[in-house]
């Protein structure tokens, strides 16, 4: 069997987004399944629309997420260079077997004669062919004009590897560009020629190239090439399954995600997931079972729709099943200044508590906000909430100095403190949702917390009381709360 070769062929043109990533890693995922290579190569042959930087960002998108490549611009490898606009001598080499055979040649026609014939064409209510202004004595091609591919229109049908037998007609090829006047190829031209050189073996993009693909294999036969295994990808849509996702509906660059405290491992997984399963109800996926699992024909041909609030439940999925030594370690540089003060040890039974409710680390320091700082008193805490709000203010008030002169004599272990909250709770008569919420605003300043025993006890015992006075004491008649 010959060796498995996938690319994966972005144009430096802006950051990468999900449906992007999805085409890599489909690619990574085919290559690694037989022991065979993943190709990176970057297609820069328009020159007007190149972003600065947007080679290293899209070589470290794909790093970041541990899509290792086995050849590149960056790595080399034996069919370089991996850069398009490094490889014109080829390009013009090819160019010239298709002049010599009579399958190209020059168009001399200026962009707004062009315009004008495809004006005619709509006022005639008939679609455009170029093939139908084709000169019938085209000069010698110098370079100083496009040169253009001679199509051979026919009926094609063909297997596509995810959307299965495709069937197209004559009227769907044209004469196309193959080198544009400023000597660089176009894709339909350059693509063609390095996936042969790069002896690439399937070929997996997304489905804005499908109506194109017939002209492919016309510049295929022309070239006496056989035609790698095609595989067209459905479109990534928006939240509303209605469109193609765009940066409108939050398609977002990955390595923002990355920023954002996303896991590789949890991205991974849920890219993989859009538009793919593998038959069963299975929705967590190690690396490891992707490669095992993964095959095009159980890609759906139907787009895929973008759930930003899956990706957040799988990325929470994944951080509670870190250990803490490793959830630590990579939450280093999410901590906010203030952690800066405290001790490893301190900041580590912290990410304990909140490991559970973690579902990005850039949320780390809003939810831990109050282990680090003795925040004001915030009043609406107590005046917005569900129960706290039926009750007296001057009962609160003294049901916290009951809780202040209990937990006084608490050793502020979890075992001692879980004890003494249940027997406050037997002695006021009061529900959970009023007792245990009114300790908790008053030792955190937060709408939300862990465990309330666990939290006192990492918080201590001075820190703790110290709050609780400060409550009690903002709580005073004639004081707000």
């Amino acid at each position: 069997m010959p060796e498995i070769r996938t690319r994966f062929a972005p144009s430096p043109t802006g950051y990468l987004h999900v449906g992007g990533i999805r085409t890599a890693l489909f690619a990574w995922l085919v290559a690694r399944q037989t022991d065979g290579c993943f190709i990176l190569r970057f297609e820069d042959t328009d020159k007007k629309r190149e972003v600065e930087g947007a080679r290293d960002h899209l070589m470290a998108s794909l790093l970041q997420l541990g899509l290792v490549y086995d050849e590149g611009p960056d790595i080399g490898g034996p069919y370089g260079p991996y850069i398009q606009s490094e490889r014109l001598d080829s390009y013009r080499a090819w160019a010239g077997k298709l002049i010599d055979a009579g399958r190209a040649y020059a168009d001399p026609y200026t962009p707004e004669q062009v315009q004008g014939f495809r004006e005619l064409a709509q006022k005639e209510k008939r679609p455009f062919l170029f093939r139908d202004h084709r000169p019938e004595n085209p000069p010698v091609w110098d370079e100083t004009m496009p040169l253009r591919f001679k199509s051979d229109p026919k009926q094609y049908t063909r297997t596509d590897a995810v959307m299965g037998t495709l069937t197209t007609g004559p009227e769907t090829i044209d004469d196309f560009i193959l080198i544009k006047s400023d000597g660089y190829p176009t894709y339909n031209f350059a693509h063609v020629i390095d996936d042969y050189e790069m002896k690439i073996s399937h070929i997996i993009r997304g489905q804005e190239f499908l109506s194109s693909i017939p002209n492919y294999l016309n510049l295929y036969e022309a070239l006496d090439i056989t035609p790698p295994v095609m595989a067209t990808m459905p479109h990534v849509l928006g939240p509303d399954g209605k469109k193609k996702l765009s940066k409108r509906d939050g398609a977002k660059d990955v390595l923002d995600y990355i920023r954002e405290g996303y896991l590789p491992e949890a991205l991974v997984n849920f890219i993989a997931s859009l538009g793919w399963n593998d038959g069963t109800e299975q929705e967590i996926f190690s690396r490891d079972e992707l490669i095992h699992t993964f095959s095009l024909d159980r890609v759906q041909r139907s787009g895929a729709r973008f759930d930003e609030q899956r990706l957040l439940w799988m990325n929470g999925h994944y951080i509670r099943a870190l250990n803490l030594d490793d959830l630590f370690g990579r939450v280093s540089a999410f901590w906010q200044p203030e952690a800066g003060a405290y001790g490893d040890d301190y900041k580590k039974q912290v990410l304990g508590l909140v490991q559970e409710r973690l579902k990005y680390f850039a949320e780390l320091p809003a939810l831990t906000q109050f282990f680090f700082t003795d925040l004001p008193v915030e009043p609406e805490l107590i005046e917005g909430h569900k129960q706290l709000k039926k009750v007296d203010r001057e009962m609160l008030r003294e049901l916290l100095v009951s809780v202040r002169e209990n937990l006084a004599g608490s050793d502020f272990s979890v075992d001692d403190l879980t004890s003494r909250l249940n027997q406050l709770l037997e002695s006021s008569g009061q529900k959970p949702a009023v007792l245990f919420s009114l300790i908790r605003i008053a030792t955190t300043q937060a709408p939300a917390s862990p465990a309330l025993a666990e939290t006192l006890a990492v918080l201590g015992k001075d820190r703790s009381l110290a709050r609780i006075d400060t409550q009690i004491a903002a709580m005073q008649p004639g004081d707000s709360l």
